[in-house]
């Protein structure tokens, strides 16, 4: 082969990362052999005792890859062969490259998922730590990034949480399609051997075995899933890097990150630069990008298996890797966040935020909404006009607005007035946040 071809088709820079991956698959198919009695008892033996050593080298990383043997299997059958002999070239009868590599990578993502799923965890208890602290912190909820209602800063977090805990729902669910055993599927048509694929999916973990042959070898849903997953836990982290670097913003200023999360200014010496929320948002392209990658990897492929799914590894491997150091740093990143709760309860007086309130108490007096809706935007130019807050106006003005107004007015228009009547599940009301946060690490207790 032209050495340029070689390096052109060669798979082996990219996939020895299903190395221990590709020897758990091959001592399960050759204990299934020795089951079925195609390998006799030595060279099973044979197969433990060289795939051991083999094991040992690499996880030393001493273990000697070639280029020439194109990629992961190659390399290590043929270093099985040197040690062992003919029982390393018996060891793939009843299979082939196909159904072996679509096996190394269902046990790989299985294992990333599951290694997901705690980092997901562990970011979500960072938000409920956090939340629990500032269950009756006030800010400002947005709509169009305007003012809108005061809620807390906790039920704020608690949103997040929620994102994340369907993010863990769909990784979970996506694990058991990853969770199907394609071995046996051999090139695309099955074997004529006597394999005993259930044995095999036993050995390994696996809940059941891929049903057609030609779609074991072919089929990347699963990882195409996954990435769609992965996706979607960077829009969410994405969308909270955004709020974290505009709330650190001195325009904001209801938090501070911590040092170790920033940086500073080549020219600019008073400049503290929220690095890793930026490289968030940067790095959510990037995983969406993998995902658009396998789809179109896909999408004009026939039956069965083709060269093309050697481009698969790459971008999934890309995007296990920067989910995983995304939410390991972020979970990092929460715990140390300075709340400026001052600055958020300021902000929250701004925008005239408890007017929803006043349209509300006027409605339980008994004035229409729609009119209850008017006379309120009234009071909002007249304290916009004064350049006060509606709770800073008179009542004599207020009643002016709607002889419904009484003293028990001002109770409404605070903004703990306006927090505590919030008081359902799913409300900003404080005593809900600190129920919601008891339920949601009721959930994580039990995952």
């Amino acid at each position: 082969m032209d050495e340029k071809v070689k390096r052109y088709t060669a798979s082996i820079p990219f996939d020895y990362r299903l190395a221990l991956h590709d020897i758990q698959g091959s001592l399960a198919h050759a204990a299934m052999l020795r089951h079925v009695g195609v390998l006799a008892d030595a060279d099973l033996a044979a197969i433990r005792r060289g795939m051991a050593e083999i094991r040992a080298e690499i996880e030393a990383g001493q273990f000697a890859w070639s280029l020439d043997d194109e990629d992961v299997h190659l390399n290590i059958e043929k270093a099985l062969t040197a040690r062992i002999g003919d029982a390393g070239k018996r060891l793939h009868t009843g299979r082939s490259r196909n159904d072996q590599v679509a096996t190394d990578v269902r046990l790989y993502l299985r294992e990333a998922i599951d290694r997901l799923l705690g980092l997901l965890k562990s970011c979500q208890t960072a938000l409920l730590d956090l939340a629990e602290t500032h269950a009756e912190t006030v800010m400002p909820g947005f709509t169009h990034l305007q003012v809108a209602q005061p809620v807390t800063f906790g039920h704020h977090l608690l949103a997040y949480v929620e994102m994340l805990a369907r993010d863990g729902e769909r990784l979970a669910d996506c694990r058991r399609r990853v969770n199907r055993l394609p071995l046996g599927a051999a090139a695309l048509a099955g074997t004529s051997y006597p394999i005993d694929r259930e044995f095999v999916a036993r050995e390994l973990g696996f809940e059941a075995v891929c049903e057609n042959s030609l779609d074991a070898v072919s089929d990347r849903d699963f990882a195409i899933e996954f990435s769609a997953a992965a996706s979607l836990i960077m829009t969410h982290l994405s969308r909270l890097s955004e709020e974290l670097i505009l709330w650190m913003s001195p325009r904001f200023g209801f938090i501070d990150l911590a040092d170790r999360y920033c940086t500073g200014s080549s020219i600019m010496p008073q400049k503290k630069n929220p690095d890793v929320p930026e490289l968030v948002r940067g790095k959510t392209g990037r995983v969406y990008g993998h995902l658009m990658g396998l789809l179109t990897l896909m999408k004009g492929q026939p039956l069965a298996y083709n060269k093309d799914n050697q481009e698969d590894k790459e971008p999934l491997f890309d995007t296990v890797d920067t989910l995983a150091d995304t939410l390991a740093i972020y979970a990092a990143m929460i715990g140390g966040i300075r709340v400026k709760a001052d600055a958020m309860r300021q902000a929250a007086r701004q925008g005239y935020a408890t007017a929803t309130d006043l349209a509300d108490y006027l409605v339980k007096k008994g004035l229409p909404f729609r009119d209850a809706h008017e006379a309120v935007a009234r009071a909002v130019r007249a304290a916009e006009t004064q350049g006060v807050d509606l709770a800073d106006l008179p009542l004599a003005e207020l009643q002016a607005m709607s002889p419904l107004v009484g003293e028990d007015v001002f109770a409404v228009l605070s903004l703990e007035g306006s927090l505590a009547a919030r008081d359902h599940v799913g409300g900003t009301a404080p005593a809900q946040v600190r129920a919601a946060i008891v339920r949601a690490r009721r959930r994580l207790a039990g995952q």
